[in-house]
């Protein structure tokens, strides 16, 4: 980006600007570049990204055009924006990001769709909800928001909010603490008790058969899918979110070996999975008797991706 003409120094407007990364991190084969251009352009300037095209003619002072630079130029190695803005949203919500955990995908909205159809299905009027491996925090955040409102915004019908109460664990602390701050963002953090754990190594025994809902997003990544996939999370995001072992499995196997009895009779699991696994997930929760199995629902790309199980009665 060339901010002088001579000795005159260019004045950028949003509209300007806009036109000039779009093409500049299509040619660096960045995914969605003009959404990319719109997250940093409106986290420097401290706006939404409709505000953008509201004020187009925006004048952009030589601090925010400096620090637009930077943010451009690690865009365009691949580093995720998502990063780059501390910021993305899941399931109609903002949700706080950072390097000690993965960012949020829309496929594993399919995880809280189902999770809070299945709750508001059953007639309980409280519910009490286990988040293993729960990163950022989003699913077990998003649940609990959505049960405890009687509607999510003007289009929904109002359904009757229910007492619900999570705890949400993970293996890295710092991905934790991230969890925390979205449960506060979302005023669900006396809601939510965060545990760290590798899966439920440490939860507590006297707990076990007491959770009606299980919810994982749990490692899955085969070795050789991790080696297809894009360098934006190859180098950025933690392989200790995403790699499953060889065969993606090393944390689903012990997963579903032990899920049943945390679970209550009748109790839902809910268990992302990478679309290659749907077989070999099948195959495990067939082989444990304590579970009864429901199937592989398809996410929004028409993937199987998760894992519908019961605790048998």
């Amino acid at each position: 980006m060339n901010a002088k003409q001579g000795t005159t120094e260019k004045i950028w407007t949003t509209r300007e600007l806009l036109a000039w990364m779009t093409p500049f991190l299509t040619a660096k084969k960045i995914d969605s570049p003009r959404v990319c251009a719109e997250m940093l352009l409106g986290h420097v300037l401290g706006c939404d990204r409709t505000r953008l095209y509201m004020e187009s003619d925006r004048v952009v002072d030589a601090a925010q055009l400096a620090r637009l630079r930077e943010l451009v130029r690690r865009a365009a190695e691949h580093e995720p924006v998502q990063y780059l803005v501390g910021e993305t949203w899941f399931y109609a919500k903002p949700y706080f990001v950072d390097v000690s955990t993965l960012i949020p995908r829309p496929s594993t909205e399919r995880v809280t769709e189902l999770a809070v159809a299945w709750a508001r299905g059953t007639g309980q009027t409280s519910l009490r909800m286990l988040d293993l491996c729960t990163g950022s925090g989003c699913v077990a955040v998003s649940v609990v928001s959505a049960l405890v409102t009687p509607k999510r915004n003007n289009y929904e019908p109002p359904v009757a909010a229910m007492e619900v109460s999570a705890l949400a664990t993970d293996l890295v602390t710092a991905a934790l603490a991230l969890a925390a701050r979205n449960a506060a963002r979302h005023n669900v953090q006396a809601r939510i008790e965060f545990c760290a754990s590798d899966l439920f190594e440490l939860i507590p025994a006297a707990q076990q058969g007491t959770f009606d809902l299980i919810t994982a997003n749990p490692p899955y990544i085969s070795d050789a899918e991790w080696a297809q996939c894009a360098p934006n999370v190859r180098e950025h995001e933690p392989a200790t979110a995403l790699r499953g072992g060889a065969d993606g499995l090393r944390v689903i196997e012990p997963l579903l070996h032990n899920v049943a009895k945390w679970l209550r009779p009748g109790g839902r699991l809910l268990l992302e999975i990478a679309a290659s696994q749907a077989d070999a997930a099948q195959r495990l929760t067939r082989a444990n008797p304590h579970l009864v199995f429901h199937g592989v629902e398809h996410d929004g790309d028409n993937l199987p991706r998760v894992l519908v199980a019961d605790r048998a009665e």
